[in-house]
């Protein structure tokens, strides 16, 4: 028997329901007001918000020392890049991954730890498939400080139909591997900045799930 006091949670981002909602209503007004010809458009529309703004629940498998993927979609690459162009100050692996329009766009925090740092940049919006989109799009960087000392950056970048970054952790928050800490609206891009001597676990093409893909191990 289950216990009473277990809460049920909604599996939505809480950012999706005024959209949702909004759909709903314009829905039922132009069917009540005998609109049908509309109303199965909005309908149609405010079941993709519903599915764009799922939040299904996860269960990040067991392991001090991995790295979990921030995001669902594929992986675009893996490489290692110079400490000039690495925020950790120093050479790095940068994990880049695509989330199509298809994906569950709710972030998730890769490591347990510390946010020690968030900044955010104005940009462009180009397609975040493109290598372009890293430098240029607008974005969002969450630095986290591991337990045991290593540095892990994630940048939230937007994309060609993504205009909106939402962060709901801030500096100085305690965090755990697989929680939540922000979307990005409409297809997008997420990178993870990993130390050199990570072993990373994923390779261009393969497929990611939040909070449940090991992407590497520290």
């Amino acid at each position: 028997m289950k216990n009473s006091t277990t809460k049920l949670r909604l599996p939505l981002a809480k950012d999706g329901i005024p959209f949702i909602m909004l759909g709903i209503g314009v829905t039922l007004m132009l069917w009540v007001l005998g609109f049908a010809a509309l109303a199965y458009p909005f309908a149609l529309v405010t079941v993709f918000v519903l599915f764009f703004f799922r939040d299904p629940e996860r269960t990040p498998p067991p392991g001090n020392r991995n790295v979990l993927s921030p995001a669902d979609g594929k992986i675009l690459e893996v490489k290692k890049i110079d400490a000039g162009d690495s925020p950790l100050g120093e050479p790095a692996v940068k994990v880049s991954i695509f989330m199509s329009i298809f994906n569950v766009h709710v972030n998730r925090i890769p490591a347990n730890g510390v946010v020690e740092k968030i900044e955010y940049h104005q940009g462009k919006f180009f397609s975040a498939n493109l290598d372009k989109a890293s430098l240029e799009n607008e974005r969002n960087t969450v630095a986290l400080r591991t337990n045991d000392s290593k540095k892990i950056v994630v940048t939230q970048i937007a994309g060609l139909i993504a205009r909106r970054i939402v962060c709901w952790v801030s500096e100085g928050d305690s965090v755990t591997a697989g929680g939540r800490f922000g979307l990005i609206r409409f297809g997008s891009r997420l990178e993870l900045l990993l130390p050199l001597e990570s072993s990373v676990t994923v390779e261009k093409g393969d497929r990611a799930r939040a909070g449940v893909t090991v992407i590497a191990r520290l």
